[in-house]
This record gives structure tokens, sequence and C-alpha cells, in this order.
């Protein structure tokens, strides 16, 4: 039996210590941390990498604090649209979905995609038609309310602006705060396997059913036992670009790079060349774990069969 691990991120960007309370410091840590137990328990007891990033996906989706699932944004039309992506680096099988509404629990519509259809990505009615077809449970609109998400909301609704994520103060400073909030895991299992899941309800106010990187297979999400996987949180559009969660694979395959200096070389050359504010957590099919970002701050944390536990939040604990 080989280490086993897993790596979770709860969003990354503009987040200091000063522009949190520690009663919601102390919320996002135990958020944190229950996800990491979820998935850890998976893997601990013998579950594939796939099962435990979605476990672990689960809790973040479950919980309002973070901007996945029940927790997602409103859009413009003032209702919620998510995204999410999972892949297996075993088989690189990989399902992913955009603009779904009413979902519980995105993660696992996507997992629907990659196991029983014929394709990787599905969006909009299309997605919710799947849903519905697979039996995976939605949710009525109140089930996705929250208070402070519809007062950021209100805020920005007639207006063109949008934001990447939450904050509790008013306009200016929701224009200049930015956090983007997306959740992500990757685990590598007792036998070496491993795999990467995303899920986001993307920006406040966002229109014309924009879409980030958070569900394109190779951008926000990425898998392959001969290398890494990945899960991105960030400025989706640079990503995107940057194709950021595939471009560690190909530095780790063709220029024989490790975890840490493929995901250092992207985070912090590539991505800040292209403005692209952020960060990613990756892992090998050792089990070795990688958290990296050149925003103020990332959510995140990591467990493993060695004993070692971290969860942190800001830069100076990186």
């Amino acid at each position: 039996m080989q280490n086993f691990a897993i790596a979770i991120h709860g969003g990354a960007g503009t987040i200091v210590k000063e522009d949190m309370t520690p009663a919601l410091e102390k919320a996002y840590l135990k958020g944190i941390e229950d996800a990491l137990n979820a998935g850890y328990a998976v893997l601990d007891q013998g579950g594939t990498a796939v099962n435990a990033v979605k476990a672990a996906i689960v809790v973040l989706e479950d919980n309002l604090l973070f901007n996945a699932g029940r927790g997602s944004v409103f859009t413009k039309k003032g209702v919620q649209e998510m995204d999410a992506a999972i892949m297996d680096g075993k088989t690189t099988a990989a399902g992913a979905v955009a603009g779904v509404r009413n979902v519980r629990n995105p993660i696992e519509l996507a997992e629907e995609v990659m196991i029983n259809s014929n394709h990787v990505f599905l969006s909009g009615k299309g997605a919710n038609d799947f849903a519905i077809k697979q039996g995976v449970k939605l949710e009525p609109d109140e089930f996705f309310f929250s208070q402070f998400r519809y007062d950021q909301w209100k805020q920005l609704r007639d207006s063109d602006n949008y934001s990447l994520d939450h904050t509790h103060q008013g306009l200016e400073e929701l224009m200049q705060d930015k956090k983007f909030g997306t959740v992500g895991a990757v685990a590598c299992d007792m036998n070496g396997n491993i795999a990467a899941a995303t899920s986001t309800g993307g920006m406040t106010n966002k229109k014309y059913g924009r879409i980030g990187d958070s569900p394109i297979i190779g951008a926000g999400t990425y898998a392959n036992n001969a290398t890494c996987a990945i899960s991105c949180t960030g400025h989706g559009e640079p990503f995107i670009r940057a194709v950021a969660a595939h471009r560690v694979s190909s530095l780790m395959e063709f220029k024989n790079l490790s975890l840490q200096e493929a995901m250092h070389e992207t985070v912090h050359k590539k991505l800040m060349e292209m403005e692209g504010e952020g960060g990613m957590i990756g892992i090998d099919a050792n089990a070795n774990v990688s958290m990296q970002f050149n925003s103020a701050g990332m959510y995140r944390g990591m467990r493993n069969s060695k004993g070692n536990m971290s969860m942190n939040i800001y830069k100076d604990s990186e």
C-alpha cells in the first residue's frame, strides 16, 4: 500500500486577515476541515481518488460560505447558474457541466456525465434534463438563497459590473475586493490513482451565460496518472487562455519538472504575465501535494496518510 493524500481549496483572491472576523475565519477553517475529513475517510477505507474528491466537493457545495452548490452567487437575472468538472487520472475519463440550475450538488452531475453518458461536457437545459433522467437531487430556488449573497447582488444588479466573490462591504470596496469563489479537490488513493474536481457558482451579476475555467477540462480541472491532478481557482479567463491545469501536466511530461516546479512556473510566471490572479492545488501519483497562488490568500488544506494535516487561508502561511 502506498501513501495517499487529499488537498482542497475554497477559492483564492484578496483574502487578508484584517478583513476577517475571528468567527468567520473559524467557520471557513471548519468548512475546510470538514471537506478534508470527508475526502480522507474515503481514501482511508480504500476508496478511489474519484470518490474522495467528490465527497470533499459535496461538503463544500453544501456549505453556504463557499461559492458553489448551495452557496452559489446570483447572476444578472437573480438566479444561480453552476459549473463543475471531475476527471479520473487513471483513465483520463472526465465529466463537466455548465450553467446548471437547481442541482444540489453539481459535482455529482458532472460525475454522472463522466460515467453514464457518451459525452464529456453538458450545459444549460440539456444538462438539467440529464440530471432529471439520472435522478440527481434537485432543490427549489429557496434552497440556494442566502441573505449576504442576495445583498451583494442587489448592489450590482442595476449596473454592468460583476463581482468575483462575496464581500460584506459597500459597492466601492466590492469592486476593489477580488475573491474568486470556487471549490476544488485533488486526491491520490492507495493504488496510486489520482483525480481532480472543481465546482463554482461563477461571478455575481454575470450575464450572457458566462462560463469560467472551472468546468473546462485542461483549464480549471485536469488529471492524468502519468503526471498530476490539478484544480484551479482564479480569474477564469486568463486560466482558460493559459490552459493552466494542463500546462502543469505538460511541463512535468515534456520538461521533466516536478509537480512543485511545474505549478510554480505556471502560477508565478505564466499566469502573472497574463494578469491571471489566483491559484491551484495539485497532487501526483506519489501523493506529493502542492498548493500555490499569486493572490493575497487562498482557502486551502491537505491531509495525508503520513499523519500530516494543514489548513491555511493567508499568504504568510504559504
